[in-house]
């Protein structure tokens, strides 16, 4: 009966159609009219009632704790189950993301999420089975709007920046000039190969990954040294997600996403890119392809630019090396 029920919400609240330009790789569900911690409670009450697993939370840590904000890593395993037969390295559409956090003077409390139909328009694609995979996606972004339709506050269903059109999705490559930032790769070809293994070390590269991140000690802020596991997920047989952070990518997504936006920024809320936090966590693949057991991650211009895009060129081109700081940084924690 919960899974009627669960359906049917999904379907009452999925937006039946995006005009061009108008898919947002986030967007707003709910304007809380409960505390930060309020909130986040029954936000986790309201998972454990539904069909979506719960994989992990986070705390952000915003820039001079000027925020709050906490990062919800789930899973659908009816969108898994429609995505059986794909390839593993398409794993990250499968990942999604909510997030409450505080914004405002009165520093009233949100909650949005990484909108999963997106990132079902970037990762599949080139799939046979397209349309139903983006409707599957639609499935599982109902399913979250779902999960605050009866939270106290204003149910939204509210297009974030940046926002593309479908097109734009399908060949993503960057944006604008910075593509050229990006190297023109899509998805694919931005992820980076870290180690290659036989087949049937598969477990074993997945148990010395975890190991060497979790030996590492992490740095504050001021450097992309170390790594905190954030999610550990085995979605198949042949392909584990692991959700990485630290203090360094945390303040650098914020810090720069805020610092040339002018809406919703003042002294007492001085930090608007705090709505962009479920851009995290940044991702390791490890994925098991005929012979070969595989360990990936991604050009972090890339996937930047997907998610802080609205942050503006200049911001690009100011902090042109803070993707490759946090490339390196994981290289140097995965293969220590």
């Amino acid at each position: 009966m919960k899974r009627i029920i669960t359906i049917i919400v999904a379907l009452f609240w999925a937006p039946l159609l995006f005009a061009d330009d108008d898919i947002g790789i986030f967007e707003m569900i709910l304007e809380s009219k409960e505390s930060f911690s309020s909130t986040s409670r029954a936000l986790e009450q309201a998972i454990a009632e539904s069909d979506l697993v719960l994989q992990a939370t986070h705390d952000v840590r915003v820039p001079g704790k000027k925020h709050k904000a906490r990062l919800f890593v789930l899973t659908s395993p009816p969108y898994i189950e429609a995505a059986a037969t794909e390839s593993p390295r398409t794993a990250s559409a499968l990942i999604l993301r909510i997030a409450v956090f505080t914004s405002g003077d009165k520093h009233n409390t949100f909650v949005n999420m990484a909108n999963p139909v997106p990132h079902a328009m970037i990762y599949f694609a080139e799939s046979p089975n397209y349309d139903a995979l983006v409707a599957a996606a639609g499935e599982a972004a109902g399913q979250i709007r779902g999960l605050v339709r009866a939270m106290p506050g204003e149910v939204v269903s509210a297009q974030g920046e940046p926002r593309r059109s479908e097109d734009h999705y399908n060949k993503y490559k960057g944006d604008g000039p910075a593509r050229m930032m990006a190297k023109f790769r899509t998805w694919d070809k931005s992820q980076l190969v870290l180690l290659e293994d036989s087949a049937e070390n598969f477990d074993n590269v997945v148990e010395q990954v975890v190991a060497n991140l979790e030996a590492d000690t992490v740095a504050d802020s001021s450097e992309a040294i170390g790594w905190e596991i954030v999610s550990n997920i085995r979605l198949r047989d042949d392909v584990v997600h692991i959700g990485l952070t630290n203090p360094f990518i945390e303040d650098r997504m914020i810090g720069i996403n805020s610092r040339f936006r002018k809406d919703g920024k003042s002294d007492l809320s001085p930090y608007p890119g705090v709505d962009h936090v479920a851009a995290l966590p940044t991702e390791l693949l490890i994925v098991r392809e005929d012979d070969e057991t595989v360990v990936l991650h991604y050009g972090q211009m890339w996937r930047m630019q997907l998610y802080f895009w609205d942050s503006g060129y200049r911001a690009f081109t100011a902090n042109m090396g803070v993707p490759g700081d946090i490339v390196d940084s994981i290289e140097e924690a995965v293969l220590e």
